[in-house]
């Protein structure tokens, strides 16, 4: 029943949650998750983009409501966690849609990736936001993006997100939050959003993952995507997967890890 495919394409997917496979060798996935990988790219670098990308672009254009294509150009973005996954393909994204990307980033290699992947400014997510934003001249984000502790960065993203804002979260919550005043009076929207969602819950959509893949492949193969695998460990092995568990628990890894 598959269709667009071919026996022996090369092909990338982020695949479902529901469905184990992801340390073996071999690997069945929906043929609706599933784009064929850039052209130019080889398999390790390809496999570190789809699920970022099609988080990243679920979240900021199908989410949060940016415009793709330019209509929001000039708007401000601000992504908390800049140089993690989600946050190294976002930026890339914002920049190509037009909007002026500001993100948060502490040390010195995570601030440099940032600017790297084109990000306007990086801020500090160690000392206050508000001072650092507007020594930039910004004083409201009509699009904010928090990457990383939703609990921890709800009152300054309260604070900083404009009136009929977007905010969009991913990570989720260990405790209630407010989502009254001073969210209430802006009347935002604020948006969750798990890659995983489409084919969990077998949605009517679920091909547009697909569809995500292609753009994104698109773009990569015509040098307007950057690579954002930064370290790549070999062979796939128990003890390599360790390594890789242990760098995304402990926050020292940026970007993204690839086991090829």
């Amino acid at each position: 029943e598959v269709t667009g495919f071919h026996v022996g394409d090369e092909v990338f997917y982020a695949g479902d949650v529901t469905r184990p496979g992801s340390n073996a060798g071999y690997q069945a996935v929906d043929f609706r998750l599933v784009g064929h990988k850039p052209s130019n790219w080889e398999f390790a670098d390809a496999a570190a983009l789809p699920l970022v990308g099609i988080t990243a672009w679920e979240l900021l254009f199908e989410r949060m409501g940016a415009d793709p294509d330019g209509d929001d150009e000039g708007k401000a973005l601000l992504i908390i966690n800049g140089a993690g996954g989600v946050g190294s393909a976002m930026i890339p994204l914002a920049r190509r849609a037009g909007l002026k990307v500001v993100v948060t980033a502490s040390r010195p290699e995570t601030r440099e990736w940032c600017l790297s992947l084109g990000a306007d400014h990086v801020i500090n997510h160690r000392e206050p936001l508000r001072p650092q934003v507007e020594a930039l001249g910004i004083s409201e984000f009509p699009f904010i993006a928090n990457l990383f502790d939703t609990e921890a960065y709800w009152d300054v993203t309260a604070d900083l997100l404009a009136p009929l804002g977007a905010l969009g979260l991913v990570v989720e919550t260990k405790n209630p939050v407010n989502i009254g005043n001073p969210f209430r009076l802006k009347s935002p929207r604020i948006v969750w959003e798990y890659m995983f969602s489409r084919s969990k819950f077998q949605t009517d959509d679920m091909h547009q993952q697909g569809k995500i893949l292609a753009k994104l492949a698109s773009l990569a193969a015509d040098g307007h995507f950057p690579k954002i695998a930064t370290h790549v460990l070999s062979p796939i092995s128990a003890a390599n997967l360790r390594e890789a568990h242990a760098a995304m628990e402990n926050g020292s890894a940026h970007g993204k890890w690839v086991l090829s």
